[in-house]
């Protein structure tokens, strides 16, 4: 059986980052793995971040489709978009960037605690990522989801089994996510691009 790394399209280990910026395409490829992620958990835990992730992608996607040329890198639609009414490809990419450390975070817990619940991880990335940008309403349904979030072990045979490719893929593919997000978050910080959003 394929892990699921093996599965997405592309994995965040490719996509193409130079001085330019980070490859819009590739990551946005990639980025739909983390929704075929949470389809694979079949679980009602993760469907407001899926969601979420995914209308994001789509904000994204429709500037990038909209010149491909001149935005084939993510900071070009952030600089193309600075400074205008319009920043909605801004936004979503910045909401997007969130949604993705949420995940990368309660991954990256969750193989390095073995021990671990899968819910215990994500709770603690939330409290770290989201939690602070998200009002009473969100925080208690977000409790709630993590009431129904699959076991580690039910978890991981669906990823491909409880082995170490399948742990050895997902913290490549985690470790390069990340690369990915502190690369936009030193961007976003520099010109201040997330002011307002």
């Amino acid at each position: 059986m394929a892990t699921f790394v093996e599965r997405v399209s592309r994995r965040f280990e490719e996509v193409a980052a130079t001085e330019e910026g980070i490859c819009t395409s590739e990551f946005l490829d990639a980025a739909r793995g983390v929704v075929l992620l949470f389809d694979e958990l079949g679980s009602a835990a993760f469907l407001a971040v899926k969601s979420d992730i995914s209308g994001n992608i789509d904000k994204v996607q429709a500037k990038y489709d909209s010149d491909k040329d001149a935005f084939n890198t993510l900071e070009k639609i952030i600089l193309a978009e600075a400074g205008t009414k319009d920043r909605k490809a801004t936004q979503g990419l910045l909401w997007l960037k969130r949604g993705l450390e949420f995940t990368a975070l309660g991954l990256r817990r969750n193989l390095q605690n073995a021990s671990e619940e899968l819910a215990d991880s994500f709770r603690q990335a939330y409290e770290l990522t989201l939690r602070p940008l998200h009002g009473l309403v969100v925080r208690i349904a977000f409790n709630a989801a993590m009431a129904v979030c699959p076991y580690r072990k039910t978890f991981y045979e669906k990823l491909g089994g409880n082995n170490d490719a399948v742990y050895e893929g997902l913290e490549k593919w985690v470790v390069a996510l990340q690369g990915h997000l502190d690369r936009l978050n030193v961007f976003y910080k520099s010109g201040a691009y997330d002011k307002g959003l």
